[in-house]
């Protein structure tokens, strides 16, 4: 297989998109640290039943308190409660980079998609074919690369199921990353209040974006295992100096 090798344009955008991603990567974890669960609907918090624990850290755990304090003898009156556990907290530095970066991973992606668009780009080497979808091809394409051999160029033209995996990431994931984002900020569904219907409330688009985000996670080990599985010297040169 000839590679075209990777233009410019590709490269610098690669780069702008990876150091932006793992930003954004290792934020939202963070973030998700304060409040490891997730939720189906409107409303959720720690008297909510949660669709999925995530015990990435204390918090987690919603019944780790001790009564301190009754006010009243009443049942179901207030109380005051301490916590069995050290609460942990980045909200504030996490979020803001958080924002920032994502700006750049959607600003950088963007510009990638109408250059592509416009150059022919995304047509000839991203979307796939009707014959790349097919099972078989799929197949005997992942054996492929599986097998490199020394024809494994470190540019396009792309395989079936790189182009299938570019496809899903660049037309399906990203864009449900911006919009179930966009939907979690109470000043944008304030102006764009459909957001919420789209998606079924504010808890079910962080619960969709947590599983967008662990979809594109999935992808960045596996491309970052092909890159040394086809020869990471090789894919490193070719993406930092083109041909």
């Amino acid at each position: 297989m000839n590679a075209e090798g990777h233009r410019r344009w590709v490269r610098v955008s690669h780069w702008t998109i990876a150091a932006s991603f793992l930003t954004v990567a290792v934020t939202g974890v963070l973030i998700l640290m304060v409040h490891p669960r997730l939720y189906w609907g409107e409303v959720g918090n720690d008297l909510v039943p949660a669709l999925l624990e995530i015990p990435i850290s204390d918090n987690h755990q919603p019944e780790g308190w001790d009564q301190t304090t009754t006010f009243s003898n009443v049942a179901g009156a207030p109380i005051s409660a301490d916590r069995t556990y050290k609460i942990f907290n980045q909200n504030g530095w996490g979020r803001s980079l958080h924002f920032l970066a994502a700006w750049f991973l959607v600003i950088t992606s963007f510009i990638y998609v109408l250059t592509g668009l416009f150059g022919g780009h995304i047509r000839r080497n991203i979307l796939p074919r009707a014959k790349d979808l097919a099972p078989g091809t799929l197949v005997q394409d992942a054996r492929d690369h599986l097998r490199p051999g020394d024809d494994v160029g470190g540019g396009p033209p792309y395989g079936a199921v790189q182009k299938a995996a570019y496809s899903g990431v660049v037309f399906v994931a990203l864009p449900l990353m911006l919009l179930t984002g966009l939907t979690m900020s109470p000043a944008v569904t304030a102006s764009l209040p459909f957001l919420l219907d789209a998606f079924g409330g504010y808890q079910s688009a962080r619960t969709i974006h947590f599983f967008g985000f662990s979809a594109l996670i999935l992808f960045l080990i596996v491309h970052v295992a092909m890159v040394f599985v086809t020869g990471a010297g090789r894919q490193l040169r070719a993406m930092i100096l083109g041909k």
